[in-house]
């Protein structure tokens, strides 16, 4: 039975499962999107249940950081370069959007690099950089401030609310069997934490986003689980080595270093976040311009924190689809292009 299993396509291995109940994490919201547009989810059997995680940097962004963007807009009279997405999250008392309606000055850009730029371009504004992302965006970040200071420009500083993966992953561990781990954060970091964590009992798949990407990194969750035992697959080796992206992870840990921080509907999470160090606090916006401590309230009709911890599906909420749509958020997993309730909204409601 073995050998015929072995024989079997990825597809064929997956249609005939016929093992115990497995919850899988589906980390990265590009998974989530990808997972949805490739039909993926109709041809997986139905002991298997997907839950979208906390893997989309804009729906993790906590409230008080948009808060805290809106002060430097309206209060301090900063030009707030950002993501297109984080332009339209909810923060306590508006958007960034809202922010630019009332004439705080809001600017997409589609890289730090373009933010540093815009400050050497008009020096007479002070810039900040809203840096949000996990391992992946993070290290441009770095990049666009030792710019910045090489270039000697006073006015561009960033406002960090950057993230890191494997605290997130021990925190939700109890709610998942098995991680399908995002293949751009693993192809800076590699493969050391994932391995470590399927050694401390946390199994996990790392993939791509292809449908053959996929659909081996299923397959190889349905032939592995049944098993018993913790483990760790990289399906994923054109891109993702063992080591990462050392130059990538050398300019993460010269400027930041690790701390404590909140994740929207998740709360603190320790040693999750990243903060610039201290020889590097003349391009903290928060301390550059005096930011106050601010407490963000979020919209008690949302549940993206249930969404992304897998206690509920998007089309659990009451408001999805009707007072939360894509036109009019109440919640950050709505806005992003790779939010769940977006891709619930985008590919189950509609169609």
């Amino acid at each position: 039975m073995e050998e015929n299993k072995k024989e079997m396509t990825d597809l064929e291995l997956i249609q005939s499962y016929d093992g115990p109940p497995v919850r899988i994490m589906e980390v990265c919201g590009t998974h989530t999107h990808e997972i949805f547009k490739l039909g993926v989810r109709q041809i997986l059997p139905e002991q298997v249940t997907l839950i979208s995680g906390p893997g989309c940097p804009v729906c993790v962004t906590p409230v008080d950081f948009i808060d805290k963007a809106m002060y430097l807009a309206l209060e301090k009279g900063v030009t707030v370069c950002t993501f297109g997405d984080l332009i339209r999250v909810p923060g306590t008392k508006g958007s960034l959007a809202d922010a630019r309606a009332k004439g705080g000055k809001v600017q997409m850009v589609y890289s730090p690099m373009d933010a540093c730029d815009y400050a050497a371009e008009h020096p007479e504004e002070e810039v900040v950089f809203l840096s949000v992302g996990f391992e992946t965006t993070t290290p441009a970040s770095c990049l666009a401030a030792k710019k910045a200071m090489d270039q000697g420009l006073k006015n561009f500083s960033l406002l960090v609310a950057n993230k890191t993966m494997p605290a997130a992953y021990q925190a939700l561990k109890d709610s998942v069997d098995v991680y399908l781990y995002p293949g751009h954060v693993n192809a800076i970091m590699g493969t050391d934490v994932c391995e470590k964590l399927a050694e401390e009992g946390v199994s996990g798949v790392v993939t791509g986003f292809s449908a053959k990407q996929l659909l081996r990194a299923f397959a190889t969750i349905l032939r592995e689980f049944p098993k018993g035992k913790p483990f760790f697959a990289n399906c994923y080796q054109s891109v993702v080595k063992k080591n990462g992206s050392p130059g990538a992870r050398r300019i993460m840990e010269e400027w930041m270093e690790d701390c404590d921080t909140q994740w929207r509907g998740l709360g603190v999470i320790p040693h999750s976040g990243l903060r610039l160090k201290e020889k590097y606090q003349a391009f903290d916006a928060e301390i550059k311009y005096q930011v106050p401590k601010m407490e963000g309230r979020i919209n008690p009709a949302c549940r993206c924190g249930e969404v992304l911890q897998g206690k509920c599906l998007p089309t659990d909420c009451k408001v999805f689809g009707t007072a939360c749509n894509p036109q009019h958020p109440i919640g950050a997993c709505m806005v992003s292009g790779e939010g769940a309730c977006s891709a619930y909204y985008q590919y189950s409601l509609t169609k």
